[in-house]
């Protein structure tokens, strides 16, 4: 199957990206008003719901993770451990705050299966197991079987009910859904609002990752590379 990362590079994303927004965004469910669109996007629900999400962040030590590649789930795991050596130090749970924003090659995280699946997201966006570095057939860090990854408690859906903040790309999202239905020949509105509804329940559509790197730190984060 064909897939946007075959032949394209990052160049190519911010390409897209670019000529998009110049010509207003035309075919694509715009995650932002970037042409003047008085349209609600269908993707986000305001920006009172990025703003309520913003005011989750808490507590006295707060860090957001900035992961733009999936680096073998190293972005889970990183969160994780910044709560664990916080609780050993004797941090209270409710004076932490961890963020993790995935953008860029990093989506895939915050969707589910039948996604990965029918795209090949591990192949598209190069997700690979941490371990074997083999391509991810499916999104492995969901409800992860006990002791199937290296770190425990990295799950997405352990993260979350930890308190983590996950926020998911939605200019990314927009993006590559658009070239992956250039490249199958299908409607790019309809891949789009697939892959929406493939966001798992608790994880935030941003309007961009790097505006939500950006409000976490003038929320008071400390930031982090995360991959």
């Amino acid at each position: 199957m064909s897939t946007p990362r075959d032949g394209i590079q990052r160049r190519d994303f911010l390409g897209t990206l670019l000529a998009s927004t110049t010509i207003g965004l035309a075919g694509l469910s715009a995650p932002i008003n970037l042409a003047g669109a008085q349209e609600k996007p269908a993707a986000m629900s305001g920006s009172s719901d990025f703003e309520t999400w913003l005011g989750k962040i808490k507590g006295k030590h707060r860090q957001v993770f900035d992961s733009p590649d999936p680096h073998g789930g190293l972005p889970l795991a990183w969160a994780r451990v910044f709560l664990m050596t916080n609780k050993m130090v004797g941090v209270p749970d409710d004076d932490v705050s961890a963020v993790i924003v995935l953008r860029h090659d990093s989506i895939p995280l915050a969707m589910e299966d039948k996604l990965w699946k029918k795209y090949n997201f591990g192949k598209m966006f190069g997700a690979k197991d941490m371990m074997t570095n083999a391509i991810l057939k499916r999104n492995v860090f969901w409800k992860p079987k006990e002791g199937s990854l290296p770190v425990p408690g990295m799950g997405v859906d352990e993260l979350l009910n930890s308190g983590v903040l996950i926020g998911a790309c939605d200019m990314a999202l927009t993006v590559y859904s658009k070239m992956t239905a250039e490249k199958m020949k299908l409607n790019p509105d309809e891949v789009k609002k697939e892959w929406v509804a493939g966001v798992f329940p608790g994880i935030q559509l941003v309007p961009s990752g790097v505006l939500a790197i950006n409000r976490a730190q003038e929320h008071g984060c400390t930031y982090c590379y995360a991959g």
